[in-house]
Protein backbone atom coordinates (compact mmCIF):
# COMPACT_ATOMS: atom_id res chain seq x y z
CA UNK A 1 0.00 0.00 0.00
CA UNK A 2 1.28 3.72 -0.71
CA UNK A 3 2.42 5.41 1.61
CA UNK A 4 1.98 8.49 -0.25
CA UNK A 5 -1.21 11.38 0.00
CA UNK A 6 -2.52 12.57 -3.50
CA UNK A 7 -0.92 15.78 -2.38
CA UNK A 8 2.36 13.94 -2.17
CA UNK A 9 1.96 13.00 -5.66
CA UNK A 10 1.16 16.24 -6.53
CA UNK A 11 3.71 18.32 -5.13
CA UNK A 12 6.31 16.28 -6.04
CA UNK A 13 5.46 16.11 -9.44
CA UNK A 14 5.37 20.00 -9.24
CA UNK A 15 8.35 20.75 -7.12
CA UNK A 16 10.68 17.83 -7.43
CA UNK A 17 10.35 15.69 -10.28
CA UNK A 18 12.00 17.87 -12.53
CA UNK A 19 15.00 19.47 -10.01
CA UNK A 20 16.16 15.52 -8.55
CA UNK A 21 18.79 14.18 -10.29
CA UNK A 22 18.96 10.67 -11.20
CA UNK A 23 21.42 9.25 -8.87
CA UNK A 24 20.85 10.02 -4.95
CA UNK A 25 23.43 9.84 -2.21
CA UNK A 26 21.87 9.63 0.81
CA UNK A 27 24.54 10.79 3.30
CA UNK A 28 22.80 10.66 6.48
CA UNK A 29 19.87 7.71 6.96
CA UNK A 30 18.62 5.59 10.10
CA UNK A 31 18.24 1.87 9.65
CA UNK A 32 16.61 0.20 12.46
CA UNK A 33 14.63 -3.15 14.18
CA UNK A 34 11.77 -2.47 16.21
CA UNK A 35 14.07 -4.17 18.61
CA UNK A 36 16.37 -1.47 19.01
CA UNK A 37 13.88 1.58 19.04
CA UNK A 38 10.12 1.86 20.00
CA UNK A 39 9.24 3.58 16.94
CA UNK A 40 8.30 2.69 13.08
CA UNK A 41 6.94 4.75 10.25
CA UNK A 42 3.50 4.26 9.46
CA UNK A 43 2.21 1.96 6.58
CA UNK A 44 6.45 1.06 6.57
CA UNK A 45 8.30 -2.23 7.67
CA UNK A 46 8.91 -3.04 11.02
CA UNK A 47 12.56 -3.38 10.47
CA UNK A 48 14.28 -1.78 8.26
CA UNK A 49 17.77 -2.89 6.33
CA UNK A 50 19.08 -2.35 2.79
CA UNK A 51 15.80 -3.88 0.61
CA UNK A 52 13.11 -1.97 2.86
CA UNK A 53 15.71 1.19 2.63
CA UNK A 54 15.82 1.09 -0.63
CA UNK A 55 11.70 0.16 -0.66
CA UNK A 56 10.97 3.60 1.66
CA UNK A 57 13.13 5.95 -0.60
CA UNK A 58 10.73 4.78 -3.36
CA UNK A 59 8.54 7.15 -1.99
CA UNK A 60 10.22 10.19 -2.09
CA UNK A 61 13.25 9.29 -4.76
CA UNK A 62 11.37 7.30 -7.37
CA UNK A 63 13.69 5.13 -10.18
CA UNK A 64 16.46 7.18 -9.12
CA UNK A 65 19.80 5.00 -8.70
CA UNK A 66 20.29 5.14 -4.90
CA UNK A 67 23.67 4.82 -2.52
CA UNK A 68 23.43 5.52 1.12
CA UNK A 69 25.48 5.98 4.25
CA UNK A 70 23.77 4.22 7.07
CA UNK A 71 23.69 5.15 10.33
CA UNK A 72 22.31 2.91 13.21
CA UNK A 73 19.53 3.72 15.49
CA UNK A 74 19.50 3.43 19.03
CA UNK A 75 17.91 3.90 22.32
CA UNK A 76 18.84 7.65 22.90
CA UNK A 77 19.48 7.72 26.20
CA UNK A 78 22.33 5.28 25.88
CA UNK A 79 20.75 1.89 27.31
CA UNK A 80 20.98 -1.11 25.70
CA UNK A 81 23.52 -2.69 23.94
CA UNK A 82 25.02 -0.76 20.88
CA UNK A 83 26.51 -4.03 19.09
CA UNK A 84 23.55 -5.43 17.35
CA UNK A 85 22.82 -1.74 15.88
CA UNK A 86 25.81 -1.59 14.88
CA UNK A 87 26.21 -4.85 13.30
CA UNK A 88 22.57 -4.09 11.42
CA UNK A 89 24.37 -1.75 9.55
CA UNK A 90 27.23 -3.18 8.65
CA UNK A 91 25.30 -5.99 7.37
CA UNK A 92 22.96 -3.59 5.36
CA UNK A 93 25.81 -1.89 3.80
CA UNK A 94 27.56 -5.28 2.39
CA UNK A 95 24.77 -5.37 -0.14
CA UNK A 96 25.52 -2.72 -2.48
CA UNK A 97 28.82 -1.08 -3.61
CA UNK A 98 27.09 2.16 -3.14
CA UNK A 99 26.54 1.69 0.64
CA UNK A 100 28.50 2.66 3.53
CA UNK A 101 28.31 2.88 7.37
CA UNK A 102 28.85 4.55 10.95
CA UNK A 103 29.48 2.97 14.19
CA UNK A 104 27.34 4.30 16.88
CA UNK A 105 30.10 5.71 20.28
CA UNK A 106 29.03 6.27 23.79
CA UNK A 107 31.61 8.62 25.16
CA UNK A 108 32.56 6.47 27.51
CA UNK A 109 33.93 4.36 25.30
CA UNK A 110 37.48 2.50 24.85
CA UNK A 111 39.39 4.18 22.06
CA UNK A 112 41.04 0.88 21.13
CA UNK A 113 38.37 -0.86 21.60
CA UNK A 114 36.67 1.16 19.02
CA UNK A 115 39.04 1.22 17.01
CA UNK A 116 38.70 -2.80 16.70
CA UNK A 117 34.98 -3.01 16.11
CA UNK A 118 35.36 -0.30 13.74
CA UNK A 119 37.58 -2.52 11.71
CA UNK A 120 35.64 -5.26 12.26
CA UNK A 121 32.59 -4.33 10.95
CA UNK A 122 34.07 -2.03 8.13
CA UNK A 123 32.77 0.97 8.99
CA UNK A 124 33.69 4.06 7.11
CA UNK A 125 32.72 6.38 10.15
CA UNK A 126 31.63 6.95 13.36
CA UNK A 127 28.39 8.43 15.24
CA UNK A 128 27.94 10.54 18.80
CA UNK A 129 24.99 12.24 19.93
CA UNK A 130 24.19 14.68 22.45
CA UNK A 131 21.84 12.70 24.63
CA UNK A 132 24.77 10.29 25.87
CA UNK A 133 26.84 13.29 27.30
CA UNK A 134 26.72 13.65 31.36
CA UNK A 135 25.49 17.56 30.97
CA UNK A 136 22.60 18.00 32.09
CA UNK A 137 19.99 19.78 29.85
CA UNK A 138 21.95 17.72 27.24
CA UNK A 139 21.19 20.26 23.91
CA UNK A 140 23.89 22.73 26.09
CA UNK A 141 26.40 20.42 26.17
CA UNK A 142 29.73 21.27 24.70
CA UNK A 143 30.82 19.04 22.10
CA UNK A 144 33.65 17.25 23.45
CA UNK A 145 31.01 16.08 26.17
CA UNK A 146 29.73 13.35 23.65
CA UNK A 147 32.31 13.40 21.31
CA UNK A 148 35.67 13.04 23.36
CA UNK A 149 38.95 13.83 21.35
CA UNK A 150 40.39 10.15 22.28
CA UNK A 151 37.55 9.65 19.66
CA UNK A 152 38.46 11.84 17.17
CA UNK A 153 42.30 10.48 17.27
CA UNK A 154 41.20 7.67 16.77
CA UNK A 155 39.20 8.60 13.68
CA UNK A 156 41.97 10.27 12.17
CA UNK A 157 44.43 7.60 12.80
CA UNK A 158 41.82 5.63 10.41
CA UNK A 159 41.30 8.08 8.22
CA UNK A 160 36.82 7.51 9.32
CA UNK A 161 34.81 10.31 8.90
CA UNK A 162 32.34 11.70 12.22
CA UNK A 163 28.60 12.85 11.21
CA UNK A 164 28.04 15.36 14.39
CA UNK A 165 25.05 16.54 15.61
CA UNK A 166 25.75 19.71 17.30
CA UNK A 167 23.58 20.81 19.94
CA UNK A 168 23.60 24.22 22.03
CA UNK A 169 21.06 27.18 21.54
CA UNK A 170 22.96 29.09 18.88
CA UNK A 171 24.25 25.93 16.85
CA UNK A 172 27.44 26.69 14.74
CA UNK A 173 26.98 30.49 15.71
CA UNK A 174 28.22 29.49 19.54
CA UNK A 175 31.80 30.16 20.77
CA UNK A 176 32.57 26.98 21.93
CA UNK A 177 31.10 24.68 19.22
CA UNK A 178 33.20 27.15 16.91
CA UNK A 179 36.58 26.25 19.05
CA UNK A 180 36.05 22.48 19.48
CA UNK A 181 35.14 21.86 16.00
CA UNK A 182 38.36 24.06 14.34
CA UNK A 183 40.75 22.63 17.26
CA UNK A 184 39.40 18.98 16.18
CA UNK A 185 39.84 19.57 12.35
CA UNK A 186 43.20 21.38 12.52
CA UNK A 187 44.57 18.73 15.15
CA UNK A 188 43.24 15.92 13.29
CA UNK A 189 43.44 16.61 9.49
CA UNK A 190 43.05 12.76 8.47
CA UNK A 191 39.76 12.82 10.10
CA UNK A 192 36.92 14.06 8.46
CA UNK A 193 33.89 16.24 10.21
CA UNK A 194 30.32 16.66 8.67
CA UNK A 195 28.18 18.71 10.83
CA UNK A 196 24.38 17.22 10.28
CA UNK A 197 21.32 19.26 9.33
CA UNK A 198 23.53 21.50 7.33
CA UNK A 199 25.25 22.54 10.15
CA UNK A 200 22.07 22.50 12.49
CA UNK A 201 20.78 25.66 10.86
CA UNK A 202 17.25 24.88 11.29
CA UNK A 203 17.68 28.75 12.64
CA UNK A 204 19.73 29.70 9.20
CA UNK A 205 20.33 33.01 10.84
CA UNK A 206 23.15 30.95 12.60
CA UNK A 207 24.52 29.76 9.52
CA UNK A 208 25.24 33.31 7.98
CA UNK A 209 26.41 34.28 11.76
CA UNK A 210 28.81 31.47 12.09
CA UNK A 211 30.03 29.42 9.07
CA UNK A 212 32.44 32.03 8.03
CA UNK A 213 34.73 31.26 11.31
CA UNK A 214 35.15 27.91 9.45
CA UNK A 215 34.94 27.99 5.97
CA UNK A 216 38.64 27.63 6.00
CA UNK A 217 38.65 24.00 7.54
CA UNK A 218 39.60 21.49 4.63
CA UNK A 219 38.00 18.43 6.42
CA UNK A 220 34.82 20.35 7.46
CA UNK A 221 31.89 18.93 5.38
CA UNK A 222 27.77 19.33 5.68
CA UNK A 223 24.98 17.18 5.00
CA UNK A 224 21.75 18.57 4.53
CA UNK A 225 19.47 16.08 6.50
CA UNK A 226 15.71 17.07 7.04
CA UNK A 227 16.74 20.81 7.09
CA UNK A 228 13.68 22.69 5.45
CA UNK A 229 15.02 26.38 5.64
CA UNK A 230 16.75 26.84 2.03
CA UNK A 231 18.65 29.56 3.22
CA UNK A 232 20.35 27.23 5.71
CA UNK A 233 21.85 25.11 2.66
CA UNK A 234 22.61 28.47 0.97
CA UNK A 235 24.68 29.72 3.35
CA UNK A 236 27.15 26.47 3.06
CA UNK A 237 27.23 26.87 -0.45
CA UNK A 238 28.45 30.78 -1.07
CA UNK A 239 30.14 30.46 2.07
CA UNK A 240 32.18 26.97 2.29
CA UNK A 241 31.36 25.85 -1.65
CA UNK A 242 29.10 23.63 -3.04
CA UNK A 243 31.64 20.31 -2.98
CA UNK A 244 31.19 20.34 0.67
CA UNK A 245 27.74 20.00 1.05
CA UNK A 246 25.89 16.38 0.54
CA UNK A 247 22.14 15.81 0.36
CA UNK A 248 20.45 13.55 3.37
CA UNK A 249 16.90 12.27 4.34
CA UNK A 250 17.64 11.35 7.93
CA UNK A 251 14.66 8.97 7.30
CA UNK A 252 12.39 8.34 9.26
CA UNK A 253 12.12 12.48 9.20
CA UNK A 254 12.03 11.90 5.77
CA UNK A 255 9.09 10.09 6.11
CA UNK A 256 6.89 11.73 8.66
CA UNK A 257 4.84 15.06 7.58
CA UNK A 258 5.44 18.55 8.44
CA UNK A 259 8.78 20.88 8.73
CA UNK A 260 11.31 22.75 10.53
CA UNK A 261 10.61 26.35 10.45
CA UNK A 262 12.73 28.63 11.99
CA UNK A 263 11.40 31.10 14.21
CA UNK A 264 13.06 34.31 16.36
CA UNK A 265 16.62 33.41 17.21
CA UNK A 266 15.48 29.56 17.51
CA UNK A 267 13.21 26.89 15.56
CA UNK A 268 10.58 24.75 15.94
CA UNK A 269 9.09 21.81 14.19
CA UNK A 270 5.48 21.39 12.66
CA UNK A 271 3.90 17.76 12.71
CA UNK A 272 1.10 16.36 10.87
CA UNK A 273 -0.60 16.60 14.61
CA UNK A 274 0.02 20.56 15.34
CA UNK A 275 -2.43 22.79 15.22
CA UNK A 276 -1.30 25.09 12.24
CA UNK A 277 -2.87 23.50 9.18
CA UNK A 278 -5.75 25.51 9.26
CA UNK A 279 -5.28 29.48 7.98
CA UNK A 280 -8.33 31.83 7.48
CA UNK A 281 -9.72 30.43 4.38
CA UNK A 282 -7.51 27.55 3.45
CA UNK A 283 -6.99 23.58 5.30
CA UNK A 284 -3.52 22.76 4.48
CA UNK A 285 -2.86 19.24 4.02
CA UNK A 286 0.82 18.72 5.07
CA UNK A 287 3.13 16.56 3.13
CA UNK A 288 6.18 14.50 3.81
CA UNK A 289 9.05 16.13 5.31
CA UNK A 290 11.46 14.59 2.79
CA UNK A 291 10.09 16.97 0.29
CA UNK A 292 9.86 20.00 1.90
CA UNK A 293 13.61 19.35 2.86
CA UNK A 294 14.07 18.65 -1.45
CA UNK A 295 12.55 22.09 -2.24
CA UNK A 296 14.69 23.65 0.23
CA UNK A 297 17.28 22.36 -1.83
CA UNK A 298 16.09 23.37 -5.11
CA UNK A 299 15.27 26.60 -4.01
CA UNK A 300 18.81 27.19 -2.62
CA UNK A 301 20.92 25.46 -5.46
CA UNK A 302 18.40 28.33 -7.52
CA UNK A 303 19.39 31.13 -5.76
CA UNK A 304 23.24 30.23 -5.58
CA UNK A 305 22.73 29.84 -9.54
CA UNK A 306 24.29 25.99 -9.26
CA UNK A 307 24.26 23.94 -12.53
CA UNK A 308 22.82 20.73 -12.98
CA UNK A 309 26.37 19.39 -12.37
CA UNK A 310 26.72 21.04 -9.47
CA UNK A 311 23.44 20.10 -8.45
CA UNK A 312 24.63 16.41 -8.67
CA UNK A 313 27.57 16.33 -6.50
CA UNK A 314 25.63 17.54 -4.23
CA UNK A 315 23.16 14.75 -4.20
CA UNK A 316 25.60 12.37 -5.62
CA UNK A 317 29.58 13.24 -6.48
CA UNK A 318 30.76 14.72 -3.13
CA UNK A 319 29.33 11.68 -1.38
CA UNK A 320 30.78 9.53 -3.73
CA UNK A 321 33.96 11.34 -3.33
CA UNK A 322 34.10 11.62 0.32
CA UNK A 323 33.42 7.90 1.03
CA UNK A 324 35.35 6.08 -1.81
CA UNK A 325 32.13 4.98 -4.20
CA UNK A 326 32.89 4.16 -7.41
Amino acid sequence: MSRLLPADEEFFAREIDAFLPDRVFDAHTHLWKQSFVPWSIAGGPADVGHAEYLQLMQDIHPNREAGALFIPSVQTDGSGSFTPPNEWVAEASAQSDACRHLFFIRPEDDPEWVRQEVKRLGAHGLKCYHTMAPTQPTWEADIPAYLPEQHVRIAHEEKLVITLHMVKARAVADPSNQHWIRHYCEQYPDMRLILAHSARGFQPAHNLEGLAALSDLDNLYYDTSANCEPIAHQAIIRLCGHHKLMYGTDLPVSHGRGRSLSAADAFLWLYADSPVWGEKHMAIQPVLTGFEHLRSLKWACWSEKLSDAQVEDIFWHNAAELFGVR
